[in-house]
Order: structure tokens, then C-alpha cells, then sequence
């Protein structure tokens, strides 16, 4: 998708270097000696892991630096325009005015206690662009330009009564009220569902292409890159270390760094991940849709079963409905050592399947069957005793971890709360779990916040793991995580089943990663479950539309597959 740029870039950033003061009084490199160019109606992404730079470079470039950040040396030109030495007033006006920023968490970005649509007025008012009452109803239509339906009714609501991808389209209508010259987009989407993540890069597509307007896309995920840059530049440790068109650098890429990031990047080309003797290309056949896989005569019995699930929720008292069905005949099943895959868009009912496997929430109707027994009523001792045999890793490996705890005293907690051995031997057991995560013994001595995202996975592993359990819930389990560190975790979770015959029930919302891992995919939408059946069947010939349309939004599925955009 080459587009025809002007000769001067809108934005140009030379020899960029910024630094972070330190605790001692020093100054710690963030970035090194960048230089990046824009040009008009181009898309440029900047690719890299966590820690490489890539969002300072971009926060440089919007004078919205961090306390301790300090740009100390370089330039930067907005339409040929030195930038270098402007005032606070004068970057005022710079920012919302001539540069947007759509930036990664909708959640936290916009004010909660005011309307959407004066938020995007507010834009249009702090400039001078138009009268107040004015820019109420120019805000209904920046929304409607965003592609948020309904835009004057969702113009009165607030942050919280949208959903994820509103929010979004909410900062698009923001970063886009005043007209710039360039958006810088950090990690726009990537807390959001493959098919609401396409609608929102095709809009700023769109944006790049229709008015001319110069695009930053800052990212860690390749496939994005791959579908919607003109060039990709990409940083490692604050230096640049390769960049060109995109076409050219997805298939002949020069550096070591960039290859292993392609290497890493998740698609449905990605072959299933296997460890030693085992067969990850046997596929069982499909089962009917919505219903259960039915199982072949050599299999063994299911480590869980669902049967006719269903959970209602009450609403409060006015609502047109009384309660809400957020899962509805549900019936799957996971055998020893094998990995089945819960996949859907937010609100499909995957995460409350998961619950009710877990006996967090009690169904409705329906069974839940744990080895063979009925849990479904197990309630007080029973259920306790019956939870040593599952456990879930969750999506967050920043949320899930007690801040207080050392590593050490995270992985004894379940062991002391069951009891199980003395204090020598517990100390020995999380020894070994540590060692099995692939770990270094001197961790346990340190807390969460002194360890990375992948090392806090890690051991959130190692916690599930302590009391040696027959069935783990990974809840989206490698979602927050970079590319490189994600597919590390994928490949310890399958030989850690591989070695202890664990059955996964697997919830993501990402089918690449799925493809990975899955022996079985069931694909949920509006709390039922449309297709099922073994992986290749359901991820490589899908029948289902709505399969396919989640199929359809993978990034990066076509470029990374070896063929071009």
C-alpha cells in the first residue's frame, strides 16, 4: 500500500537522544541517536520490544516526557519547523493543534466524569476553532468521522458506558478535532479484540490516506506493522537498528534483532509447538456445532467436562431485561495433556466459561464434571479440597502477584495454605517449580516489581503449578506481553504439560497464538459456542462466518505468511 509522500517529511527527528536522571544523580540512555522521518499521508511504524525506546521517542517528539526525562540532544521539525526551544505555551499549541495523539489505554485517558462529547469539544474550544456551542455539535460529528454509531447519542454518555473499542474511537475523534498534520498513535490497540483492532487501524488508514495526514504508529506487535506501514523502523535498546519498506524488511530483514521479532510473531503459517515425542499434528475429527467433541474410543476420560452450561446474571431493578445470559449450553471437554481453546471478542461469555469450570461462579444450569465427578453443587471443604487439582495463570502478570510477597513466599502460599509437607520440603518443591519455569534460583529472593513481564509469568506458572494440579486455566495468558517474551511462555507451557500430562483450557481472544498451542478450539459469541473442533479444522477451514471474520482480522496473516500487502 505504497502512498506518494511530500519531499519535505512532517515530522523529522535527527540524531534524537534522550536520558532518564537516576537515584544517584546520573542520567540512565533511553534513546540513542535516532533519526525518523514522516512524510505526508505516510504510515510509519516503530517497532520494538518493551524498554526499547520506542514510546520515549514518541513522547519526545510531543514534549510530554516523563519527570526525569530529558531530551539531550537532537531536533525535531514539524513541517520544517524547529521545534527545539519552544516554550510550554508554545508546545500547547503544538499538541491537539498540529500533532494528535491517539494513545494506548482508553480507559484511563479519558476524564470519567465528563461527557465524550464535551471532551472532544474541549479540543476544538482550547484552540479558538469555533464557539462552545459549536464545537458541541462539531464533536457529534468528529465521533460520527471516528466511526462511532450513533454519535449524538453516544456524545452524552460517559467513558464508562462504552465499550473498549468506543473508547478508542473516542480518542481518534480527539487526536483528529483540530485537524493535524500528524498522529502519533502509541500502541492504539493493543487491549482490544482482533476484529475491533482491525476497524480501529482501518480508520487511521483511512485518516493517512484520504487527508494526507502523517501517521507514528508506535508497536510491538509485527503483524500490526506488517498490514499498515509504508516503513517500519525498528529500535533495540534505544538505537535504531533496521528500517525500510515494509514488504522489503518482512522478507529480506538484515538484522539479527528483526529476524528473531519476525521469527517470534505469531500467525496462522505458525506450525503447532511441539516437544519432543509429542505429536502435535494428530487432530481429532470435529464435533457438531455447539455441541461436544465427541470423543474417539482410544481417548482417555476428560480431566474436565462442561455440559449444557448455562449462567444467568440479575440486573438491577429498571432494566428492560431482568437478567442477563452470559453463557449459554456450553459443552466442551479437555483431556490429559491436551490443550483446548476458548477463543471470542470481549463480552462472548469465554472468561465466565472459564469461571465456572474453576467453580468461581455456580451455574445456572447445566454440569460441571472435574475427573469423572459432578462438582457442579461441591461447595465449603469439598470445593477447597477439590481446587488442589486446578488452577488458573491470569492475563496480568503485573495484577496477579502480591507486591508485598517475595517470589519465594508467592510459590509457598499454596503449599503452606494446604499444608502440604514442612518448611524444608516446601523450600525444596519451589526450588524445583523455579527451575522448571526456567528461572534463576536467585529470583526468589526478589519481589515483583524487580522482575520483567516474562519473569513474572513465569512464576505466576510456577504458583499454578505448586500443588501439582491435572487442569490449568490460562487466562489469556501471554496477551500483555511482547512478542518475543510471549512465545517463550507458550513454548514453556507446552513442555511443562508435555512433562507433567496437563490439560490447558485455554481462553484467548488472539487465533494466532491459539493456533500455537490448541488441540481443540471452541469459538464463542454472545455466550454460546458456534464452531468446535480440532485446531486445524477450525482456524484453517472454518465454517462458521463468524469464524472466519475473526480469522480474517489476525495481523499480519497475510505478510508474515510470506506473502506480500
Amino acid at each position: 500500500m505504497t502512498r506518494t509522500t511530500a519531499s519535505t517529511p512532517v515530522l523529522e527527528i535527527s540524531g534524537l537522544e534522550v536520558a532518564y536522571r537516576t537515584a544517584d544523580g546520573g542520567h540512565r540512555p533511553a534513546v540513542r541517536g535516532v533519526d525518523l522521518r514522516v512524510g505526508a499521508g505516510e504510515v510509519v511504524a516503530l517497532v520494538g520490544e518493551s524498554g526499547s525506546g520506542k514510546s520515549t521517542t514518541a513522547h519526545a517528539a510531543l514534549h510530554l516526557l516523563p519527570r526525569g526525562g530529558e531530551v539531550t540532544a537532537g531536533r525535531l521539525r514539524l513541517d520544517g519547523r524547529d521545534l527545539s526551544g519552544l516554550t510550554e505555551k508554545e508546545w500547547q499549541d503544538v499538541r491537539g493543534r498540529h500533532v494528535g495523539l491517539v494513545p494506548q489505554d482508553p480507559t484511563v485517558s479519558l476524564n470519567p466524569v465528563v461527557r465524550v462529547g464535551d471532551q472532544v469539544a474541549e479540543v476544538l474550544v482550547v484552540h479558538g476553532l469555533v464557539r462552545r456551542a459549536d464545537a458541541r455539535v462539531r464533536a457529534v460529528e468528529l465521533l460520527r468521522q471516528a466511526g462511532v454509531d450513533d454519535p449524538a447519542a453516544r456524545a452524552r454518555q460517559y467513558p464508562h458506558q462504552l465499550s473498549g473499542g468506543l473508547r478508542q474511537r473516542v480518542l481518534i475523534a480527539i487526536a483528529i478535532a483540530a485537524g493535524p498534520r500528524l498522529i502519533v498513535a502509541d500502541e492504539p490497540t493493543s487491549a482490544l479484540d482482533v476484529t475491533v483492532q482491525r476497524r480501529i487501524l482501518d480508520h487511521l488508514d483511512a485518516l493517512a490516506r484520504e487527508t494526507g495526514t502523517a501517521v507514528l504508529l508506535i508497536t510491538h506487535d509485527l503483524g500490526v506493522a506488517a498490514d499498515r506501514a509504508d516503513r517500519i523502523v525498528v529500535l533495540q535498546d534505544g538505537v535504531v537498528v533496521e528500517e525500510g519498506p515494509a514488504a522489503r524488511l518482512l522478507d529480506d530483514p538484515r538484522h539479527p534483532y528483526t529476524r528473531a521479532l519476525i521469527a517470534a510473531a505469531p500467525s496462522l503459517a505458525s506450525s503447532r509447538l511441539v516437544v519432543g515425542a509429542r505429536d502435535g499434528g494428530a487432530r481429532e475429527g470435529g464435533a457438531a456445532q455447539g455441541g461436544e467433541a465427541p470423543p474417539s474410543s482410544a481417548e482417555p476420560a476428560p480431566v474436565l467436562a462442561l455440559d449444557g452450561v448455562r449462567k444467568e446474571f440479575a440486573l438491577p431493578r429498571g432494566a428492560e431485561r431482568r437478567t442477563l445470559v452470559a453463557v449459554d449450553d456450553v459443552s466442551l471437554a479437555v483431556g490429559p495433556g491436551r490443550t483446548y481453546a476458548l477463543v471470542g471478542e470481549s463480552g462472548s461469555g469465554k472468561t465466565t466459561t472459564a469461571r465456572l469450570a474453576l467453580r468461581l461462579e455456580r451455574p445456572s444450569a447445566g454440569r460441571v464434571v472435574f475427573r469423572g465427578e459432578d462438582v457442579t453443587a461441591a461447595r465449603g471443604r469439598e470445593l477447597r479440597s477439590l481446587r488442589r487439582g486446578f488452577q488458573v495463570v491470569y492475563q496480568s502478570p503485573y495484577a496477579s502477584l502480591d507486591p508485598r510477597f517475595t517470589v519465594e513466599q508467592i510459590v509457598t502460599e499454596p503449599l503452606r495454605a494446604y499444608g502440604v509437607g514442612d518448611r524444608a520440603e516446601r523450600a525444596d518443591r519451589v526450588r524445583s517449580l523455579i527451575d522448571d519455569v526456567a528461572l534463576p534460583v536467585d529470583v526468589l529472593r526478589r519481589g515483583p516489581r524487580e522482575l520483567s513481564g516474562g519473569q513474572r509469568q513465569r512464576v505466576a506458572i510456577a504458583r499454578a503449578l505448586a500443588l501439582r494440579p491435572d487442569l490449568v486455566v490460562l487466562d489469556e495468558p501471554v496477551s500483555a506481553l511482547d512478542v518475543s517474551v510471549q512465545a517463550q511462555i507458550l513454548e514453556l507451557l507446552v513442555r511443562l504439560q508435555a512433562e507433567h500430562g496437563l490439560a490447558y483450557l485455554f481462553v484467548s481472544h488472539d487465533l494466532a497464538v491459539v493456533r500455537q498451542v490448541a488441540d481443540q478450539v471452541g469459538v464463542m459469541r454472545r455466550g454460546r459456542i458456534v464452531e468446535q473442533g480440532a485446531a486445524d479444522q477450525i482456524l484453517l477451514d472454518p465454517q462458521e462466518d463468524y469464524t472466519r471474520e475473526l480469522v480474517a482480522a489476525i495481523p499480519g496473516r497475510r505478510a508474515l505468511s510470506g506473502t506480500s500487502t
